[in-house]
């Protein structure tokens, strides 16, 4: 059986977003699917690592066109970096920056990588006329991947598969852009379309599959994970009580909770003060270094912009405990940040600051891995993060993670290939 899979995400792009589908591929073929990608040429990717092209499979047909990224245009005219993403929105833009904010938002629809959409279904038309294929998937976002996989399914009556790594229009920034009501119309109509002409969604996220059901009655949940090759043995722990946190910290990712508690027990503990650091690795916002300067931690803080996927590991092992944070949003009770699945294989505690009843403090729970605590609540969270010091400075802070087998790289592609075999 054979698949084309649909990502704008793929080596040598960084990030947590490619790597949902290139571990997928990597063990497709253990379940008899051989994967086809098909994925951008030369792409201006925010992030590069070509540390992760040692995970695609050997022979892997893997097909490419050139794109035109408007976002370019926009970075030239001062509108945006190339490192800049949808997450870190600026909130007080100068005259041009806000004019250019209002041109991507409502004239690039579904995202930049609308003018993608045609050539690319131009090419796999003459592709799939010569190749025989199965099945189709389309990971977003970008969402244009799934208007591109929506036009082939028509032409070629393929069996259609939807992988949303993040919703559409209840992601987390979706209502901070300058959308008119037109536009925000015709994000809702081209989310329903796809949702109703897949054949099956996938989602990340128990939450999302609620949204979803209403549109089909095919969503399954396949969370995204850890890849047991890329376990680390025999690593020493920190000398300090490190506290560290993996991937970008936008504004609404702002624990002013956790900068509170830290600051007081700096002030109360000498020996908390003495001993404690905070690793910070991934793009940081502006407002996360003002309210670390607010309370006075700048020196407790240590700042790695970014760490290729194969050195990551190295801290998650190392670190004392390990730092998650749901971005404080309305759709905050359905996010779940790929990250948490490799601080599960890390096995070291897991310190989440997010809703109390959403999917990750599910996740916790089951795999008892660490401790979540909502965003103002200041008192458990102080006589945690003291109890987990205690155990440190005897030697005896650990966990026993449980239940994380479901959450293997390997064990998912399984659903994945059951699904697709199924439809």
């Amino acid at each position: 059986m054979k698949v084309l899979i649909l990502t704008y995400y793929w080596p040598p792009a960084g990030g947590s977003g490619v790597q949902r589908w290139l571990k997928f591929v990597k063990y497709l073929r253990h379940f008899d699917i051989e994967p086809v990608v098909y994925t951008v040429d030369k792409a201006n990717y925010p992030i590069s690592d070509v540390s992760l092209q040692k995970d695609i499979p050997e022979g892997i047909e893997v097909l490419k066109t050139k794109i035109f990224d408007p976002n370019d245009l926009l970075r030239f005219l001062g509108g945006s970096s190339k490192d800049s993403s949808a997450g870190f929105l600026n909130k007080n833009p100068n005259t041009i920056a806000r004019l250019l904010q209002y041109i991507r938002a409502n004239f690039f629809i579904p995202d930049a990588r609308q003018w993608w959409i045609k050539p690319s279904v131009r090419y796999l038309t003459k592709y799939l006329k010569a190749n025989k294929i199965d099945a189709i998937i389309s990971s977003g976002p970008p969402h244009s991947l799934h208007l591109m996989a929506m036009s082939l399914k028509t032409t070629f009556n393929l069996k259609w598969i939807a992988d949303f790594r993040d919703p559409w229009t209840s992601i987390d920034y979706f209502d901070q852009l300058p959308l008119t009501k037109k536009s925000i119309a015709k994000h809702h109509y081209l989310e329903q379309q796809v949702l109703t002409q897949s054949n099956a969604v996938i989602v990340v996220s128990n939450e999302m599959k609620k949204e979803y059901e209403k549109y089909n009655r095919e969503v399954r949940v396949i969370t995204n994970g850890f890849d047991r090759e890329d376990a680390i043995l025999n690593v020493d722990l920190d000398q300090q009580f490190t506290l560290t946190h993996i991937g970008m910290m936008n504004a609404d990712r702002n624990p002013e909770v956790l900068w509170e508690v830290i600051s007081e027990l700096c002030l109360e503990n000498k020996s908390f003060k003495d001993h404690f650091k905070i690793q910070l690795i991934g793009k940081i916002a502006p407002e996360i270094w003002g309210s670390i300067n607010k309370y006075g931690l700048n020196d407790f803080v240590k700042h790695i912009a970014y760490v290729p996927h194969n050195d990551i590991a190295k801290y998650q092992y190392k670190s004392q405990a390990l730092l998650l944070v749901v971005n404080n949003v309305p759709s905050k009770k359905g996010i779940v940040t790929g990250k948490v699945f490799e601080y599960l294989q890390a096995n070291r505690p897991i310190l989440a600051i997010g809703p109390e009843d959403g999917d990750l403090a599910q996740i916790i729970q089951q795999t008892q891995s660490g401790k979540i605590f909502d965003y103002t609540n200041k008192v458990k969270l102080k006589e945690q993060l003291l109890f987990w010091f205690e155990q440190y400075k005897n030697s005896k802070l650990m966990v026993s993670t449980k239940c994380t087998a479901q959450y293997e790289r390997k064990n998912l592609t399984s659903q994945l290939a059951q699904l697709i075999k199924s439809i």
